[in-house]
């Protein structure tokens, strides 16, 4: 048995001369080309600068302001008669739907952009589900989802009276969605 296995080695087993080549091979695969040594020696003043495109600092600065809380404030003083310093969330996502004329509807996500935190429309949501606390009356039925689908209308009572408010307002509505609603869509970041 020990002889057979022996032989079956032998057969597995590469020549001297293919040892060689592969050894040969791989070692001249592994190493950088002549391009690429002389290139690592320069310094780096002579070697060709890597493409960026150029940054306009003001497009920066302009970027981290709009991320800013107290910048959004500022942009939201025209659009907040009451002018506090440290509303909630929801009281400015209140103050927003106060701003939505009559007759036109406006999205979550479109009030979240508008407040700086493009990614919580959800939020927004729960803010329009609180607007019976509010002191001041809130227009909710005029925010629809993206789609300008009546998505808040489970939160009326009775839930037909998102739809009559709106139709009462002259929005038209069919299965619970805004007919024509890309022409009633309100921004309130270019509008408001």
């Amino acid at each position: 048995m020990a002889a057979a296995i022996a032989r079956m080695r032998m057969k597995m087993s590469p020549s001297p001369k293919d040892r060689d080549y592969w050894r040969n091979s791989t070692n001249n695969m592994a190493t950088p080309s002549k391009k690429a040594k002389t290139a690592a020696k320069k310094p780096a003043a002579t070697r060709p600068a890597a493409k960026r495109p150029a940054r306009d600092a003001r497009a920066v600065r302009d970027r981290k302001a709009a991320r800013d809380p107290r910048t959004v404030r500022e942009k939201l003083a025209s659009v907040k008669p009451s002018g506090g310093k440290d509303d909630s969330f929801f009281e400015l996502v209140h103050e927003v739907a106060r701003q939505i004329p009559r007759g036109r509807v406006t999205s979550y996500g479109a009030i979240a952009a508008c407040l700086g935190t493009k990614m919580s429309a959800r939020m927004v949501g729960w803010a329009m589900n609180t607007c019976h606390l509010a002191k001041k009356p809130v227009p909710a039925h005029r925010v629809v989802n993206h789609a300008g689908l009546l998505t808040g209308r489970h939160h009326f009572d009775p839930p037909e009276k998102m739809e009559q408010l709106l139709e009462k307002e002259g929005v038209v509505v069919r299965n619970d969605k805004v007919v024509d609603f890309a022409r009633l869509f309100w921004d309130p970041a270019k509008e408001g």
